[in-house]
């Protein structure tokens, strides 16, 4: 086979001699005039295809996809085996009105007692109002949805003087915000609240439809192409529950970044630390959620992007399996990687929202044949047997391989508290091929990505992007039809590593990212930046989530020695979404036993109920 490396069909790879990898990514660290320079050579005609031929060389991207033969036939989407029924758990309707789920999923919570919840202790101590925080209030007459929308206008006034900028919101508009909370207050006012989230403020990322705001992406043109006629799939059923949209949250431009980065509107700040990256792409959803504005908010996530933002700034952040929510109004409908998922400060606000946006469209339903939806029980006994029962899946040396021990030690404590606690068994697995899965992910999602954006690049709004967006594509452009088809064929035999995977546990532990949030280089503000190696520490646990379509959670479990948050991830099999939320809520609660005041108010931080 001269020069060619063929791999063994991935059933015959004998695992026992699978060797852990640490990821060295080759590529150079630009911002300011020099990323400007850049990319002005990685356009050029002849110059620009030999520096990236290069840098695909040096990451040993060439040998993975042009000289290695690899036997899987190749899977273009992901496709899942028949999965065992969760325990525990309550079926959701997926067919139904969206308020009815909401009202199943309020079922499914702990009781709340407003006594407990309001003491004077609990609020001079640190605490996110949740979203049935707002409920009482609103119920009980201490605030009004329109009160709350005062407060919203006043710190978003503050945030539009700030220099340099560095807004929430790319979008909005405070008379259309005082318009639906005076029809919430309204409803209230006459004891006819539409659902647990009526008068809820949510604010939704930049890349999905909510009429009658545009959809940039972040960028400066998009909205000119492509009008908002009408609000997205996941919007219209949060609409009927009562949500009040505060706007379309700021992002990494096009989603194609990871830590929020955006020279066009200015960058968003990490709550905890002004000074340093909320993470992306979800930027502005995590950061308004963790500032107090917003209850919840809406991301998408094709490559962490819920989930890296959502551990950097302390909140939780879902990422459901692919095809269980229809991506219909959102930028990136067409891919195959990505979801849109909600962002809230706690796990039982994230299950309320996520039995809102739920359903899958009337195509997946077709091909991906999804299991019913489910929520855990959390309010039953039996929700404690089904959390003792389950079995989580470590792979050590992966686990360990992170930026500083901070983040590996604070998700061991908190998984040692589940074991000790609940009885969760600790398994230890080994992953193989992780480096074939980050390459096989850039290709997919790549090459998606420049598929959508072609047209318009062609008609030059290429130019009017932001530098490390136009080096991305750079790059996507390089990959050829068999580099596509080559990563798909990789795609298969991951899926099928972690299928057998599942076999031996329920859900796969992880950090969520292997840095806390990385410091803003003041050059990159006005030209941007591009940092692989920051991108690789940002995004060394979450792809496969996203290239094989599994459900993922991030939740906070700590700070490092810096006061920064650390997120752990739970990844599980498919549509296995209440399993991986019931493990979200322990470990939600054996954070707050481990530590006696658990979560840290953030340096930029608002009050909107002001109690």
């Amino acid at each position: 086979m001269g020069n060619k490396r063929v791999m063994l069909p991935a059933s015959e790879v004998d695992l026992t001699a699978v060797k852990y990898e640490p990821e060295v990514i080759k590529a150079p660290h630009l911002t300011g005039l020099a990323l400007k320079l850049f990319v002005r050579l990685v356009e050029a005609p002849l110059i620009g295809s030999l520096i990236l031929s290069s840098l695909k060389k040096q990451n040993q991207m060439v040998e993975m996809l042009q000289n290695t033969v690899i036997p899987e036939t190749p899977m273009f989407k992901p496709e899942f085996p028949p999965q065992e029924p969760e325990t525990g758990v309550v079926v959701l309707e997926e067919d139904g009105r969206p308020e009815d789920r909401v009202k199943e999923a309020l079922n499914c919570l702990p009781h709340y007692d407003p006594a407990t919840c309001w003491t004077g202790d609990s609020i001079s101590s640190f605490r996110y109002w949740t979203i049935r925080d707002y409920a009482h209030a609103y119920r009980s007459g201490i605030a009004t949805p329109s009160m709350v929308a005062e407060r919203i206008i006043s710190v978003m006034e503050e945030f539009s003087n700030k220099k340099p900028p560095t807004p929430l919101l790319i979008s909005f508009d405070a008379e259309g915000l005082r318009k639906q909370a005076a029809a919430s207050t309204q409803r209230f006012e006459e004891g006819n609240p539409l659902s647990i989230l009526d008068g809820i403020f949510m604010a939704i990322k930049d890349d999905i439809d909510c009429y009658p705001h545009p959809s940039k992406g972040a960028t400066t043109w998009m909205h000119e192409v492509r009008p908002v006629k009408k609000d997205a799939v996941c919007v219209s059923r949060l609409r009927s529950c009562g949500v009040i949209f505060v706007g379309k949250a700021n992002m990494h431009e096009l989603g194609l970044g990871t830590t929020g980065n955006n020279s066009n509107y200015g960058t968003t700040r990490n709550p905890h630390s002004l000074e340093r990256y909320t993470g992306g792409s979800s930027s502005g959803p995590a950061a308004i959620v963790a500032s107090g504005l917003c209850s919840a908010a809406l991301g998408t996530d094709g490559g962490g992007s819920i989930r890296i933002p959502s551990s950097l700034c302390g909140v939780v952040g879902l990422k459901s399996t692919y095809g269980r929510t229809d991506m219909k109004g959102s930028l990136c409908e067409s891919g195959t990687v990505e979801i849109i998922g909600p962002i809230a400060s706690t796990v039982e606000d994230v299950m309320l929202v996520y039995a809102a946006i739920l359903g899958s469209s009337p195509a997946e339903k077709i091909c991906l044949k999804p299991s019913s939806p489910c929520l855990p029980n959390l309010a039953a006994q039996e929700s404690s047997n089904a959390l003792g029962s389950l079995r989580l899946g470590k792979y050590t040396e992966w686990f360990n391989d992170v930026f500083s021990t901070d983040i590996s030690n604070k998700c061991e404590d908190v998984l040692n508290m589940l074991s000790e606690r609940h009885g969760c068994k600790m398994i230890e697995i080994v992953i193989p091929e992780l480096r074939e899965m980050r390459t096989a992910h850039i290709v997919s999602i790549g090459s998606e990505s420049l598929c959508s954006m072609t047209p318009d690049c062609e008609d030059g709004k290429n130019v009017e992007l932001t530098y490390d967006t136009r080096t991305n594509l750079a790059l996507f452009r390089s990959f050829t039809a068999s580099d596509y088809v080559a990563a798909q064929c990789l795609r298969r035999r991951i899926m099928y590593y972690h299928m057998e995977i599942f076999r031996k546990v329920d859900v796969i532990v992880t950090p969520t990212t292997g840095m806390t949030a990385p410091v803003i280089p003041p050059s990159a503000l006005k030209f941007g930046e591009t940092n692989m190696q920051v991108t690789g520490n940002l995004m060394r646990f979450i792809i496969a989530p996203n290239l094989l379509g599994l459900p993922a959670i991030s939740v906070p479990v700590g700070y490092d020695k810096q006061g920064l948050p650390i997120g752990l991830q739970l990844i599980g099999r498919p549509w296995a979404e209440a399993s991986i939320l019931r493990l979200a809520a322990a470990v939600e609660f054996a954070f707050q036993e481990l530590c006696a005041s658990p979560k840290k108010r953030p340096a930029s931080f608002y009050d909107t109920l002001k109690v």
